[in-house]
């Protein structure tokens, strides 16, 4: 009897050993794609609550229940995914027989996790972008069209909140009294534009294809330009054009999360990296091309962005934005009867404008001072007299007049 209860009990015992093996394979997926079942049911159950919570059907529920089982789901959710990347991928990374894929999943991990002591705030949103995007990946590799297409309108839905969360932060950390750019802040900008791209690249992209926003009209042009600039690779002017339409975006989708006070700082930014970028570059051909970019830089910084703000920092700009707005619109009338004259007039209106500015930066702009000169002497818009004359044993030279 006693042997006969050994063996059974050794036969338990690797019966149960089976089982746990088995179990584990399905929980530690060979792709990132998250199928295992306990973040299953919980993926279930936030699909669930959120179509619940965003329904017209208030008769049977009460809104803040609903919201509060929303959020509870939700958090539950996102432990399981968090408990699956540190209970089974780290174990793969850790054992060396991860795939490079899981690999750089784990380095973003740590990545996202280095900011909880000095950046929570940016930590906490990040980390549930993350999470979400990484189960997303399995959905779409499950081939599930019902189950895909009931998760994106979740992920959508998320994804909006937690991208206007990050936005909004960077905003707070940007926004002070002045609307200066600040170079000392090089990173908040760098990472603003970097969120927007990534926006635009993975959410909007979808709300494009799903064909269920309404409000998306406004911004479909703009993202056919930016869609050009999704191949290849850029170079700096590339990349000014680029955040330019970022921007340009940004002040339809992100009013609220990224304010006019910060996008002026932007375009502050991007204004004076076209200003160098002309001033720096000496091949002829690549310096016109900088050149037009600046000037559609120049248009859509003074019509997109300052001809809607309503809080001036001092009435004397606000008077010289209403002279610059008064002849420009003079200049518009020849859009419709002369339009090569409309292009001209218009360049040297943004010109002087933009001379006028200058005069006030602590930069260094006296190359593309000398280049604007020398485009408005073209345009017949200054006269050049003689540049210089000798007396007294040397050369002086004398400035261009207007």
């Amino acid at each position: 009897m006693e042997e006969r209860s050994l063996r059974i009990t050794g036969a338990d015992k690797n019966f149960f050993n089976k089982i746990t093996k088995t179990l584990t394979k399905i929980l530690i997926p060979t792709k990132i794609g998250i199928n295992g079942m306990l973040i299953s049911i919980k993926r279930n159950n936030i699909i669930k609550a959120y179509e619940n919570y965003i329904s017209d059907d208030y008769e049977n529920y009460n809104k803040e229940e609903l919201e509060k089982k929303y959020d509870s789901v939700y958090e539950a959710y996102l432990d399981s995914l968090d408990k699956y990347v540190m209970d089974s991928i780290y174990k793969k990374v850790k054992n060396g027989t991860a795939s490079e894929f899981e690999k750089n999943a784990m380095s973003k991990y740590y990545e996202i996790t280095s900011l909880k002591e000095n950046e929570y705030m940016e930590y906490k949103y990040r980390k549930q972008k993350y999470l979400i995007e990484l189960d997303y990946e399995g959905v779409k590799g499950s081939s599930k069209e019902k189950l895909i297409n009931r998760y994106q309108k979740f992920y959508i839905s998320k994804m909006d909140y937690l991208y206007k969360a990050i936005l909004k932060n960077y905003s707070i950390k940007l926004a002070d009294n002045t609307n200066i750019y600040d170079s000392s802040k090089e990173w908040i900008y760098q990472k603003i534009f970097h969120t927007l791209e990534e926006y635009i690249e993975n959410i909007l992209s979808l709300k494009i294809i799903r064909r269920e926003d309404k409000n998306l009209t406004n911004v479909n042009s703009e993202y056919e330009k930016y869609e050009a600039y999704m191949v290849g690779k850029l170079d700096a002017k590339d990349n000014i054009e680029k955040n330019m339409i970022l921007l340009g975006i940004s002040r339809k989708l992100f009013t609220h999360s990224l304010p006019l006070i910060v996008a002026e700082q932007c375009y502050k930014k991007l204004l004076k990296d076209a200003r160098m970028l002309v001033q720096d570059t000496k091949i002829a051909v690549k310096r016109e091309k900088a050149y037009s970019m600046l000037i559609n830089l120049i248009e859509d910084y003074n019509i997109k962005l300052l001809s809607t703000k309503v809080y001036w920092e001092s009435s004397k700009e606000r008077e010289e934005y209403k002279q610059f707005w008064s002849q420009y619109k003079e200049v518009s009338k020849l859009k419709e009867t002369d339009f090569i004259e409309y292009i001209k007039q218009k360049e040297i209106l943004f010109i002087k404008n933009d001379i006028k500015k200058l005069k006030d930066e602590k930069i260094d702009y006296t190359k593309i001072l000398k280049y604007y000169k020398r485009k408005l002497v073209d345009y017949d818009a200054i006269r050049q007299i003689k540049n210089t004359y000798y007396s007294k044993g040397r050369y002086t030279k004398i400035k261009e007049v207007v």
